[in-house]
């Protein structure tokens, strides 16, 4: 499966794919599109995603995809057409350094030079894009050397001497995590997208019931944790939960499993779980304590370093005497009933998007794959779908790539074409890539797109409500106001169904008529009101004991915690 656009000097390589029988060609209608259709189609599948386009602004378009990917750590491989060989170096036509200037975003990324030298260049990218921690590469070849005659023989010899990513953990480390464990009165076992991205859930739930542990999924692991499993106490972070940021906040001991500290979760880092001592298991040794001081470093892949700490914990509780969790959890079961995720109806009688996103998840099959943009609904989606499963929620988390969500979708349906795919958009998102809906229509992709359309860049204005004085400096779409565009009518002109609910009646008809629909694309225009907002919250620059369970409410932690 490859996402792409032809050009001149990637043109060589686009014309036996006319030929083929085993790889089939997306023809997207940007080089953007193609990159988050791959990262979606790796997201879902755990496959290696792959994206192609011409030379320097074909290239260049898939800069932010190549980004995205990194910072989610996303196995895609990018190939990339370059001036010949003659010419680089001279501001030819369409030349762009782009292994240059994608040097800080990939993984790894190479210029072909000698043409005998393509299959291993190949094989060595999709090899270094899978394995230690995944992420991106790109491999350039210039036109020249696509077009020379060569001898093609299979599998090529890698020659990797330097890359040996560690997958076994250390046995002594692993020890040493389990003595804290034991030990534990405040334990939190803190979940990042390392897990999912090792097919470790299983292990981590065995982990869990073995331990009593309360569970925390950050919004790059939704779904590595079932939702509706007692022990979950749901996202942390800037969005998070109240339950999930006090234990956190409060814990004597994180257990750091395939999660990177991100700001996002942390808030303020010198005020970040103060009386926490660390345990911080990762397979890129570069994470650790690269923001906060890991007490008990463990490198390796997830899964092999869960299965290790289930037996070590079962050993190290036959000698030492278990510490009773009980009051420690009636702490975190009274904050979550205190504070459970809600939403209020907005006063003007407007449609509430929370009530949308929700009504969604309750319909929608099981196994449905869902999602999102970047802002408010991106929040909602994490916070008021269920996520039972693994790679059910798929999202842009560290680089917040406004247009994700219609190519990600694409790539979506076209790795997993038998389940149904939710992409939940913001109109300010659904604005920026589109266009991909035609691919969908002719590919025969049948995605659903529901646009939060709140006339508005929804989570920015937010924020100026919050902390500019309600002053909207530049954030009022007109999607409300003058209907520009008319949603419904841009889906039909791109070959979609488009269907638009404006009311609380009109919710469940219009979502259970897009779920049967299933030979077209389908959006549905959601109008709600303008002046929603995500909560909780916890304002940047602030430390999670300030977290606001709305706006001028803060909760206070009890310092007996």
């Amino acid at each position: 499966m490859v996402f792409g656009i032809p050009g001149g000097t990637i043109l060589p390589a686009y014309d036996p794919l006319l030929d083929s029988t085993k790889v089939r060609h997306i023809l997207v209608r940007h080089e953007q599109g193609a990159g988050h259709a791959a990262t979606g189609y790796a997201q879902a599948t755990g496959k290696v995603g792959v994206c192609m386009a011409t030379s320097g602004p074909g290239a260049t378009n898939l800069v932010t995809p190549l980004a995205d990917a990194n910072m989610d750590s996303v196995p895609v491989v990018a190939i990339t057409g370059q001036q010949s060989r003659p010419l680089i170096g001279t501001d030819a036509f369409q030349e762009a350094d782009i292994c240059g200037i994608t040097m800080p975003i990939t993984k790894h990324n190479v210029l072909v030079t000698d043409a005998a030298e393509i299959p291993r260049a190949i094989a060595e990218a999709f090899h270094i894009a899978a394995t230690g921690r995944p992420g991106p590469v790109l491999v350039d070849i210039p036109k020249d050397v696509l077009q020379e005659q060569t001898s093609f023989s299979w599998p090529p010899e890698m020659r990797l001497p330097g890359y040996r990513p560690t997958t076994r953990p250390h046995g002594k480390q692993v020890r040493e995590a389990a003595k804290l464990i034991v030990a534990a009165r405040k334990p939190v076992l803190y979940v990042g997208g390392g897990v999912i991205k090792a097919d470790a859930h299983a292990e981590l739930l065995r982990l869990a019931e073995d331990t009593g542990i309360p569970v925390v999924t950050t919004l790059m692991a939704r779904g590595a944790f079932p939702d509706s499993h007692d022990q979950h106490l749901g996202m942390p972070g800037m969005h998070g939960t109240v339950a999930a940021v006090a234990a956190m906040q409060k814990s004597d001991l994180l257990v750091a499993l395939g999660a990177r500290f991100d700001d996002r979760v942390t808030g303020q880092l010198g005020s970040f779980a103060p009386d926490a001592q660390i345990i911080h298991a990762d397979i890129d040794p570069a994470e650790i304590s690269k923001n906060r001081r890991a007490d008990v470093p463990i490198v390796g892949d997830c899964k092999e370093i869960i299965t290790e700490l289930i037996e070590a914990v079962r050993t190290e509780r036959e000698t030492a005497k278990a510490v009773d969790l009980s009051p420690w959890w009636e702490t975190l079961k009274s904050l979550r009933e205190t504070f459970p995720l809600g939403y209020d109806w907005p006063e003007d009688g407007t449609l509430s998007p929370q009530f949308v996103i929700e009504r969604i998840g309750a319909l929608s099959p099981s196994d449905t794959i869902y999602t999102a943009g970047v802002g408010q609904h991106q929040m909602w989606a994490a916070q008021f779908v269920k996520y039972e499963h693994p790679r059910t929620w798929i999202n842009s988390g560290g680089l917040g790539t406004m247009g994700f969500a219609v190519p990600a979708a694409m790539g979506i349906k076209a790795g997993e074409p038998d389940r149904t795919v939710w992409a939940i958009d913001g109109d300010g998102c659904f604005q920026m890539t589109n266009q991909e809906l035609a691919t969908c229509a002719i590919e025969g992709l049948p995605v659903k797109i529901a646009v939060i359309n709140n006339g508005n860049l929804g989570m920015v204005r937010q924020w100026q409500t919050l902390f500019y004085g309600e002053r909207y400096s530049n954030t009022d779409l007109g999607t409300h106001k003058h209907r520009i565009p008319d949603f419904k009518l841009l889906a039909e002109a791109l070959g979609c169904v488009g269907l638009r609910a404006e009311s609380q009646a009109e919710v469940d008809e219009v979502i259970q008529k897009a779920l049967e629909i299933n030979d077209r694309p389908v959006v549905i225009d959601f109008v709600v009101g303008k002046d929603a907002q995500v909560w909780p919250m916890v304002a940047a620059g602030t430390g999670n004991s300030e977290i606001m369970a709305a706006r001028g409410i803060r909760p206070l932690f009890d310092e007996d915690i």
